[in-house]
Parts: C-alpha cells; sequence; structure tokens
C-alpha cells in the first residue's frame, strides 16, 4: 500500500488541502471542523483555535469556547502520538481505546526518570480522582497540591505524566475553560457513560476513513505516522474500507466525486502546531515547511501561499508580523493584500465578540 514518496506537485497540495478543509466550501463550526480532521493537534490553546479559524468564515475563538465549555462537544486530551488534541466527545471514547495502550510503555519510563514510582503513580492518580469527584473542574496547579500533599513527587514533568496517566485510563479530560486555562474533569462526569462496546476492528476501519476524509490523498505510512500506532494496524484500517481509489502514485483516498479538480487555496495565515504541518509521514509537498519547526519541536504559524509554506508569523502585543522566507518577499500586490486581510481577520478572531 506504501506509496512512493517523491517531490510532489500541486496537484497532490490542493487536494490534500481541500481536505483539510482550507480550500472549497468552509465549515459551519468548530464542531464541524474537528469532525473533518478528526484529531487538531492542541498543545497550544491559540493554535488549535486559529486551526478553527483557518477553515470557517465569520467565528470567533469565543464559539471555541463554546463547545468545550458549554455545549461539551469538543474535548481536549492525550491522543494521538501522545499528544494533546482536540477531537468531538463523540469521537473521543473510541480513538482514546485505540491510542491509549501504545502510550503505556513511554509514560512508566517518564515517570521512572522523574523519580515517581510505581506505587507512588497510583497513589498520585487516586488523589486526582478523588480531587475531581469532591471539588471538580480543577486546574493542573489545583490538582499539583493534592497530589503533592499525597506525598507524590510533581516536580519537572512528573505532574503532566500522571495526568496523562489519569487521561489514558479514561478517567480525566480537559473540558471546560476557565479563565484562560483549561480545566480538567472527571470523563464520567463530563461525557457520561460510553455509548457503545469499544470494537478495535471497527475503530482501525472509522480511523482509517476519517483520517484520509480530512488528509487523503495518503498512504499506510502516513496514517501510522499521524495516529501513532503501528503500521500493521493503519494497513488493517485501511484494508477494511470498502471504497478506497488508488491512484497512480500508490496513494489512497476516497471517492470526491465527479466535479471539478480543487484548487489550491487563497493565502492563509495558519496558526501554530496547525494540522497541515502533522498530517503526513513527510512535509515536502509543502515546500519549505520545515523552516517553520524550531530545534525543540516548536511548530510556529505559517504563511500559506500558493498551497506551500513561504513564511512565518507572530503576533506580538496583537499586533501580526510576517516573516517571509525571501527578502524581498516571493509574492506580488494581490498576495499581500490577501494576507493584509488575513492579518485583520486574525486579530477580529481572537478579540471579544461584539455584543
Amino acid at each position: 500500500m506504501t506509496g512512493a514518496h517523491t517531490t510532489d506537485g500541486g496537484e497532490l497540495a490542493a487536494a490534500r488541502l481541500a481536505a483539510q478543509g482550507l480550500a472549497g466550501t468552509p465549515a459551519r463550526d468548530p464542531v464541524d471542523v474537528v469532525g473533518r480532521l478528526l484529531a487538531v493537534q492542541a498543545q497550544d490553546p491559540r493554535g488549535l483555535r486559529l486551526a478553527i479559524r483557518s477553515r470557517t468564515r465569520g467565528l470567533h475563538a469565543a464559539d471555541v469556547h463554546r463547545a468545550l465549555t458549554d455545549d461539551r462537544s469538543l474535548v481536549v486530551t492525550w491522543l494521538n502520538r501522545g499528544t494533546l488534541h482536540l477531537v468531538r466527545a463523540e469521537d473521543y471514547w473510541w480513538l482514546r481505546e485505540l491510542t491509549a495502550p501504545t502510550m503505556a510503555a513511554q509514560i512508566r519510563r517518564r515517570l521512572a526518570q522523574e523519580g515517581v514510582s510505581s506505587d507512588a503513580a497510583e497513589r498520585g492518580v487516586s488523589r486526582i480522582e478523588r480531587a475531581l469527584t469532591d471539588d471538580g473542574p480543577l486546574s493542573r496547579d489545583e490538582l499539583r497540591k493534592r497530589v503533592e500533599a499525597a506525598g507524590v513527587p510533581t516536580a519537572g514533568q512528573a505532574m503532566i505524566y500522571l495526568l496523562i496517566v489519569a487521561a489514558t485510563r479514561g478517567l480525566v479530560v480537559r473540558g471546560p475553560v476557565v479563565g484562560t486555562e483549561q480545566n480538567y474533569v472527571l470523563v464520567r462526569d463530563w461525557l457520561g457513560a460510553p455509548p457503545r462496546e469499544f470494537d478495535r476492528d471497527a475503530a482501525l476501519a472509522e480511523l482509517a476513513r476519517r483520517y484520509l476524509a480530512g488528509h487523503g490523498p495518503a498512504d499506510d505510512r502516513d496514517l501510522s505516522r499521524w495516529a501513532g500506532l503501528p503500521l500493521r494496524d493503519a494497513r488493517r484500517g485501511l484494508a477494511a474500507v470498502a471504497d478506497l481509489v488508488t491512484r497512480a502514485d500508490g496513494r489512497l483516498d476516497l471517492p470526491r466525486g465527479d466535479g471539478p479538480a480543487p484548487g489550491l487555496p487563497a493565502p492563509r495565515l495558519l496558526g501554530p502546531f496547525d494540522p497541515v504541518l502533522h498530517g503526513w509521514d513527510r512535509r515536502d509537498w509543502l515546500g519549505a515547511a520545515g523552516r517553520a519547526v524550531t530545534v525543540n519541536g516548536i511548530f510556529r504559524p505559517v504563511i500559506l501561499v500558493d498551497g506551500r509554506a513561504a513564511g512565518t508569523w507572530s503576533m506580538p502585543a496583537s499586533r501580526v508580523e510576517l516573516a517571509p522566507f525571501t527578502d524581498p518577499p516571493d509574492w506580488g500586490p494581490a498576495v499581500a493584500e490577501a494576507l493584509r486581510a488575513e492579518a485583520a481577520d486574525v486579530r477580529r478572531f481572537l478579540a471579544s465578540r461584539p455584543d
């Protein structure tokens, strides 16, 4: 199933960016965006909100806040690759069951490195559950104090990994936004009981189909890398999707209809850790996208022009500042005007919603 990885042209970029919701009809709301992508990288709170902005029109960051806090339709927890992701509440159940086992060995190793024994880890998780039962929702700092009072180490990354243990066991998720922070809640309190019994084969098939819906064309290695699952699981899921289309380059996709081929999206300002930087085994089809990744693994906001990474941008003191990869920028007046409109829309989206 693995296609040859060569330098890809505009046709592949256009197809993938359309699947990502960056071209064509905008999504209706945050749940629509996340449903299409299945899971959105979420360790950067502003980044996950800007991923919604890039794929919708006219919404505000407050709409994401409402989905997380009031509607409970979106949640954040550790899933693919052991990384925080934003998912629909209805997809949380099967995706956690599918991805949690792959994280177990890494979690045990990291806790030991942080000086947390197996017994101490169990006490810490129990204390987290009891604190949320009695007083939840609670912030990470509030939970840290409760865990420290139980004599469990929390320094360094220890507290994070205790929370990851609780999350992978299906005990906690990040739920309501309180102030600027997303608090932790018990899954049973926030989401209720699982809607159905877990079926691993059905989950692998759902994973493969949903991945291709938001990332195709792709191959088994792309899916394996994105989900953080073994290659055999990716192949098993893809084999269960009956209506796959195999392209000339060996990549796989879902039928997209008989309409015109997708064009490249208009210039975009993508936020930090945007899904378009994480969805495949390689990024060479995006041009110089690797220049947006720092040595310590931070994915900076990206300027997307003609379907390729053309620079990065930042937002000091609420001003959008562009940093093109070429000097002068390798774009004309029309693109410059489109990027000015994008910058204005970023500011509008992040500002308080007007009355």
